[in-house]
């Protein structure tokens, strides 16, 4: 701070004010708190505490000038603090004066790109003068560095509210612009497949958001992220689908016969956190019959669905001693929802084969959502937020398997293996 620092008695005592000062303006007592403030620039000029305060209060009185005289003190007081130009900036909100205004809150973002009230007061101002998409693009980076918003006051709350609905309408008018605009270029294309196109381009609109891989176990690095992958790298599918009525048979059997062989498929044990798995934990909403699990072959299971156990054989499902596959009939019980998701590693997918599907069975991954049909298989990447619903009054049952990812090599896929299983070696 800028002129004679105060002696150590002083310092006590003007930081004895200060708190003063601050406990009165917490009881709204603002002209008592001006008062104390006042003292202390008596007795240290160049108090920067002080000086913003005072600025702030004769903002309150809408004197402007004796806002602007004592804020530019504070600011060669303390010129490192990021509210001081943010509050100079309302000086000339209130008098009216844009360019200056915009000047002082770039000054403020300067010391602190992340200065979360200015960037605020810059979407407000972008707004008043009418640059409603320039608005938009700052709220949206506003978005990103926002405090929850049971942080929030509600005022605060309620301008986060607003920056949400100025967003969604530029969203809005900038899909019906690109619309127009790329109506050609997509006719000419009508043949090809362009849903990665519909993805980037709701990602650019911000009507979609990106989903990576977030794997819990282990992350192969540049393996693309693709929610669901093109049938043309599974050619094996259409013998899965042709073999549906069987499997569905050996199901039917399973659950007629050893139903009490289906068991919840979430089973955390006592203390575990639970986290989105509370309502699903050790419950039968979500079930499973397990013909292969964590890579050990289940030999009763399989003896009583042997036609579906002799075709999994012959497909590339992924070998991990302790770990994989995992070969599963995957009941969801009518109105159940499995929450959110990401699963353990992107060296494996995943693939459906429905089974038994009512209406109103939905499933998403990223941004894309699919209803299942029965014996249309797909394939999808797990370590991508996914969820499923079973929106009917009757059961819906998938087989799931593990395969491995069609971009690994073959010396990927052995050594990835050796790792999986050192590592579980290594802790057990």
């Amino acid at each position: 701070m800028p002129g004679e620092a105060p002696t150590g008695a002083k310092s006590v005592h003007l930081a004895e004010l200060a708190n003063s000062a601050m406990l009165l303006m917490r009881d709204r007592r603002l002209d008592d708190a001006s008062r104390v403030w006042s003292q202390i620039l008596s007795l240290s000029p160049d108090h920067a505490q002080a000086l913003f305060y005072l600025g702030q209060h004769a903002l309150f009185r809408k004197d402007t000038s004796d806002a602007r005289q004592l804020f530019q003190r504070a600011a060669r007081a303390d010129p490192d603090n990021p509210a001081i130009p943010l509050n100079m900036s309302f000086v000339f909100r209130a008098e009216n004066d844009a360019r200056s205004e915009l000047a002082a809150l770039t000054r403020a973002l300067t010391i602190d790109p992340y200065f979360f009230p200015a960037l605020l007061a810059r979407g407000r101002l972008e707004e008043r003068q009418g640059e409603t998409r320039k608005a938009a693009r700052t709220y949206k980076d506003l978005l990103t560095i926002a405090p929850p918003d049971d942080q929030l006051t509600a005022d605060m709350q309620q301008a986060m509210a607003h920056a949400r609905d100025i967003i969604k309408q530029n969203a809005d008018a900038l899909d019906a612009f690109l619309r127009v605009r790329l109506s050609g270029i997509k006719a000419r294309n009508a043949g090809a497949d362009l849903d990665r196109f519909a993805e980037c381009e709701g990602i650019a609109t911000g009507r979609r958001q990106i989903f990576s891989s977030k794997a819990s176990l282990l992350t192969f690095p540049w393996l693309p992220a693709i929610p669901f992958y093109s049938r043309a790298e599974f050619p094996w599918l259409t013998e899965l689908e042709a073999a549906t009525s069987t499997i569905r048979e050996e199901l039917l059997g399973a659950l007629q016969n050893e139903g009490e062989e289906f068991k919840p498929y979430i089973n955390h044990p006592d203390g575990a956190p639970l986290n989105q798995w509370a309502d699903l934990n050790r419950s039968m909403d979500w079930n499973t019959f397990f013909l292969w699990k964590d890579g050990e072959r289940v030999e009763k299971h399989c003896r009583r669905c042997p036609k579906t156990a002799a075709l999994m054989e012959t497909l590339p499902m992924i070998d991990i001693p302790t770990l994989g596959p995992t070969v599963l009939f995957s009941a969801l019980e009518p109105r159940a929802h499995i929450p959110a998701h990401t699963g353990s590693t992107n060296v494996r997918l995943i693939v459906h084969l429905p089974l038994i599907v009512p209406p109103g069975c939905r499933f998403r991954v990223g941004n894309v959502t699919r209803e299942w049909r029965e014996g249309e298989a797909w394939v999808f990447d797990d370590t991508i937020d996914h969820e499923a619903w079973n929106g009917s009054d009757r059961k819906r049952v998938i087989l799931m398997i593990d395969v491995w990812n069609p971009y690994l090599q073959a010396a990927e896929r052995e050594l990835v293996s050796g790792l999986l299983s050192g590592m579980q070696e290594y802790y057990s």
